[in-house]
């Protein structure tokens, strides 16, 4: 039997082997990939943001190749119904009764791609499911598969055509990713990848050998949510969440819903370390992505050119941390 600590250790390579299967096709961005990697040990779901041609879609489906999980893609457009995204019920012309017809979000690892091309009414059946883990079609509750993670997409730089997420509803993804531009060795590498012995655009995923199935992923999530975290470790966490509601240039601050996701990606990173306890660094490391998708900037803050991420920083400097 398993002592807690090889428990630890074991957990930490399987995640590190995760990672760099990812990274078999996903060119740099590794900050990125620990994030999602984050998301789904600790059970969540994540809104990824960057511009085109990144690799966003690249990564989900990197991911679910490494993973063995159902995988499903959905690319949402203004016209888009709630029942095409849950399911419908239709009339069977053989016994003359409804049947139920499953939409796409009946799979385990889901692709949200440009969630904010499609109404808020349509955002808001997903964003339900996301937090319910179930669909009622006809009076009938329909239980998700486990693990269930949701990646969503948006473009920060169209805005024609969109459909903002409310903030009520940007508070159910426990981080937000950003993907920013690589660097020149990485940008030659990418082009060299596709370009060479390719017929296409797409990068490719040969390499990417399934690492972890269904159970370990559960498995995962469970020893994640067993990591332990000292009372002032979470003080730590519930104060720089306080501290983003009376800062300058914030309108309006972090929920409950933020301290939250800090301790539950906290731990992952401390499990992702081989520790079995948090500290106020992995509480850091969280913090942006953490935030950023929880706090709306002042007028006077924008006005002045401040970015989110300046404010967060400062925020989290501000706070003292438990020095033991």
């Amino acid at each position: 039997m398993q002592t807690e600590a090889s428990t630890i250790t074991r957990a930490a390579e399987l995640l590190a082997h995760l990672r760099a299967t990812i990274g078999q096709a996903m060119v740099g961005q590794q900050e990125v990939v620990e994030q999602v990697i984050i998301t789904l040990v600790a059970a969540g779901h994540a809104l990824i943001e960057g511009v085109p041609g990144l690799g966003k879609t690249l990564l989900v489906r990197a991911l679910s190749r490494a993973l063995s999980l159902d995988y499903a893609r959905v690319q949402f457009t203004p016209d888009m119904m709630p029942s095409d995204i849950t399911g419908h019920a239709v009339l069977d012309p053989n016994t003359r009764e409804l049947r139920i017809v499953r939409g796409p979000v009946f799979t385990q690892l889901l692709l949200a791609d440009e969630i904010n091309r499609a109404p808020a009414k349509t955002q808001s059946a997903l964003l339900e499911v996301m937090q319910e883990y179930q669909v009622t079609l006809e009076g009938q509750t329909l239980s998700l598969p486990q693990p269930f993670f949701v990646l969503a997409t948006q473009n920060p730089i169209e805005t024609e055509g969109t459909y903002p997420l409310p903030e009520a509803q940007l508070d159910r993804f426990l981080l937000k990713i950003e993907i920013t531009y690589p660097s020149l060795a990485e940008e030659v590498d990418i082009v060299l990848r596709t370009t060479t012995n390719q017929t296409g655009q797409q990068l490719p995923l040969e390499n990417v050998t399934p690492s972890l199935n269904e159970s370990t992923v559960l498995s995962l999530q469970q020893i994640a949510a067993r990591q332990r975290v000292a009372n002032n470790v979470v003080d730590y966490a519930v104060r720089i969440v306080r501290a983003t509601r009376e800062w300058p240039g914030i309108a309006i601050g972090a929920g409950s819903r933020g301290a939250i996701a800090l301790v539950r990606a906290a731990r992952v990173v401390a499990l992702m370390a081989g520790r079995d306890f948090v500290t106020p660094d992995d509480i850091k490391r969280v913090a942006l992505p953490a935030l950023r998708h929880r706090i709306a900037l002042a007028p006077d803050a924008l006005l002045e050119g401040r970015t989110t991420r300046d404010l967060l920083t400062a925020v989290v400097e501000s706070v003292a941390a438990p020095r033991t």
